[in-house]
C-alpha cells in the first residue's frame, strides 16, 4: 500500500539518501526546482564492433541525406557497405551498448506501489525518489546495482552504468510548464518520452488523451522502480478503496484503468538498441507524432545516436520538444553545440520556444523535419 502525502519532498541533496531531511519542492512549475546541477546522463560509452558498424551505416545515410533531398519518414533506412567512413566526425561515436528490452506492466498494480511514498504536484503524482534509493540501497538490490555505485561515487552520472534517471531534473519542470502555457495538444497523438526518468512528461501526455505513450530510459531499474509506479499512480481512480460494497462498480473501474494503461509501453536500453527493438516488430511500426525529451544533450558523444533516433522514429510531420541547459559544465554539451550539430546535418530545423534565465540559462526548443515529404 503506498503512502500518500499532499506535499512534496525534494531530493535536493543528490548524495543524500535520507528522505526525512529533504526540503519542500516548489509547486509552481514556472519556478526553478532546486535540483543538482551535476550533469544528467541518459546514455553511454563504447560498443561492440558489430553495433558500431550498424550505427556508422545509419550515420552515413544521414550525411547523404543532408542535401536538398529529404529523408523519407515512412520506412526505416539502411546503407550498403561501400560508403566511405572518412567524413564521420569524432563525436559521432556510439555509446556503450545496453541492449534494449520492453518491460511488461504487472498484473497486480497494487504491488507496483508497495513501499512507495507518493507525492503530489499540480495535476501529477510521483514517487519520492529518495525513498526508492534508500530502500534499494538498504535491501542490497542486485539488478543493475546503480544505486550503490551512484552513492559510493557521489555522482548521478556514471557513464555506461547509470545515466541520471533517478532524479527529476529542473528542465523537466520547464517543459511541464510550457505544456500548460502553450496548451500543447496530446489528444490522439502517439508520444515518446525519451530518456524519461520519472516519466512526468509522458504522464502529462497520458493525462492529456494521447492515444499511445512510450517511455524509454537507459536503466531498467529506473523503469521498474520509478517510471512504472508513477504511471500507475497517475492512472488509478480515486476512492477505489471505498467501493468494497459495490463489486461491480469496482470491477468496472479496474477495467477502465487497465484499458488506459494499455496505451503505455515501457522500454530500457541504449537509444540505437531501442530503435532496433521497436522497428523490428512484425507489425508495421507507426512513428511518433511527438517526442518529448529533457536534458539529454549534456554530452556531445551522444548527439549522433540521439539524432538518428529522431530520424528513425519521428513521423514526417511530427515534432520534438526538447528542454536543455545552455551549457553542461564538465561534460561539454549544451544547446548551442547541439543546434550546430543539427544544422550541419541539414535534416531538422530548430526553433527556440522559450529561454529561462533563472539560475543557469535554460532553453526549450522545437525540432521538425526540414523536408517532410
Amino acid at each position: 500500500m503506498p503512502f500518500q502525502f499532499n506535499f512534496t519532498i525534494e531530493d535536493h541533496l543528490e548524495d543524500e539518501l535520507i528522505p526525512l531531511e529533504d526540503g519542500a519542492l516548489a509547486l509552481d512549475f514556472s519556478k526553478e526546482s532546486s535540483v543538482s546541477e551535476r550533469q544528467k546522463g541518459k546514455h553511454s560509452d563504447k560498443k561492440s564492433s558489430t553495433e558500431q558498424f550498424d550505427l556508422l551505416q545509419d550515420l552515413l545515410w544521414e550525411h547523404q541525406s543532408g542535401g536538398n533531398a529529404a529523408p523519407s519518414q515512412d520506412t526505416d533506412h539502411s546503407l550498403n557497405g561501400t560508403n566511405s567512413l572518412s567524413n564521420l566526425e569524432p563525436y559521432e561515436k556510439k555509446p556503450c551498448l545496453r541492449v534494449a528490452k520492453e518491460h511488461a506492466l504487472p498484473k497486480d498494480l497494487k504491488k507496483v506501489l508497495e513501499s512507495k511514498v507518493i507525492e503530489t504536484l499540480p495535476g501529477l503524482q510521483h514517487v519520492n525518489i529518495s525513498v526508492v534509493k534508500t530502500i534499494l540501497l538498504k535491501d542490497n538490490f542486485s539488478g543493475e546495482n546503480i544505486i550503490s555505485k551512484s552513492f559510493s561515487s557521489h555522482s548521478d552520472l556514471i557513464t555506461g552504468v547509470y545515466e541520471g534517471g533517478l532524479k527529476i531534473w529542473e528542465c523537466t519542470f520547464d517543459l511541464l510548464a510550457y505544456f500548460t502555457k502553450a496548451k500543447v495538444k496530446f489528444a490522439g497523438k502517439k508520444v515518446l518520452d525519451l530518456g524519461c526518468g520519472s516519466g512526468l512528461l509522458g504522464i502529462m501526455a497520458f493525462k492529456g488523451g494521447a492515444k499511445e505513450i512510450h517511455f524509454q530510459d537507459y536503466n531498467s531499474v529506473v523503469i521498474d522502480e520509478v517510471t512504472l509506479p508513477n504511471v500507475v499512480a497517475n492512472s488509478t481512480l480515486e476512492d477505489e478503496e471505498n467501493d468494497l460494497n459495490e463489486p461491480d462498480v469496482k470491477r468496472c473501474r479496474k477495467s477502465k484503468v487497465a484499458q488506459e494503461l494499455c496505451k503505455c509501453r515501457f522500454f530500457s536500453g541504449e537509444w540505437s538498441e531501442f530503435c532496433k527493438l521497436v522497428l523490428s516488430r512484425e507489425e508495421l511500426f507507426e512513428k511518433y507524432d511527438l517526442i518529448l525529451t529533457s536534458e539529454t544533450i549534456y554530452n556531445p558523444d551522444y548527439y549522433g545516436p540521439l539524432h538518428q533516433t529522431f530520424v528513425r522514429l519521428l513521423g514526417k510531420n511530427g515534432r520534438v520538444l526538447m528542454a536543455s541547459k545552455a551549457h553542461y559544465f564538465g561534460v561539454g554539451g549544451g544547446i548551442h553545440l547541439f543546434q550546430k550539430f543539427i544544422e550541419e546535418r541539414n535534416v531538422f530545423e530548430t526553433r527556440t520556444l522559450e529561454i529561462i534565465d533563472e539560475g543557469l540559462k535554460r532553453f526549450l526548443i522545437e525540432m521538425t523535419f526540414k523536408y517532410p515529404s
